[in-house]
């Protein structure tokens, strides 16, 4: 059960409205679920998912690497729905069935000869881990995509981890739309301290 009220057009305010229109007259043609989080400030909520918008059409990576970067950190993070949306986009886009099945295990894939793959893999996965890229990998991912794409990598790392904390925050879609393939122990709630 979501920890905030979903937003009706009947509930909207004009400026909240104006932002789902912005949003569904753009690629996506529909409201993302972490829109109803940050439309309770509606400039935010626009200048997040224009970034969003960006980040998902307009990289110089492409589809696959994009889907593939955002199923890494939607497992890290065990957010449902990210992970449930984008993993159909994934298998859209050719990326491999296993390689998927071994991110929803916590394994490290084997991606062949699909070196850009490994690299996006490896680096998503340091920089979600340990908040830092070891050099090799930055180097190789520098090799493959130039300043430009490791720039998108990393802006694109950080966006859908703002969109799985709003998710996992507010419990939006859950738990009717928890997946079964990301249950864990840690989930759905952390050990706090009393």
């Amino acid at each position: 059960m979501a920890r905030l009220e979903i937003l009706t057009p009947e509930s909207m305010t004009p400026e909240q409205k104006a932002a789902c229109e912005a949003v569904m007259s753009g690629p996506r043609g529909k409201v993302p679920l972490p829109m109803q989080a940050w439309l309770r400030n509606p400039e935010l909520s626009d200048r997040i998912q224009k970034l969003g918008e960006v980040l998902r059409y307009t990289t110089t990576l492409g589809p696959r690497l994009t889907e593939l970067t955002i199923l890494v950190g939607a497992r890290h993070w065990t957010s449902h729905i990210e992970w449930k949306a984008h993993k159909a986009y994934a298998l859209r886009d050719g990326l491999d069935p296993q390689v998927i099945a071994d991110i929803a295990a916590r394994r490290v894939p084997n991606f062949g000869d699909d070196s850009a793959g490994q690299v996006v893999y490896e680096f998503t996965a340091a920089l979600q881990t340990t908040g830092r890229v070891p050099d090799a990998v930055y180097r190789r991912a520098i090799a493959l995509f130039g300043d430009r794409g490791v720039v998108e990598l990393v802006a694109l790392i950080g966006y859908y981890c703002l969109a799985a904390f709003t998710l996992n925050t507010f419990e939006l879609g859950l738990p009717e739309n928890a997946v079964p393939e990301l249950e864990d122990a840690d989930y759905p709630q952390a050990k706090i301290a009393p």
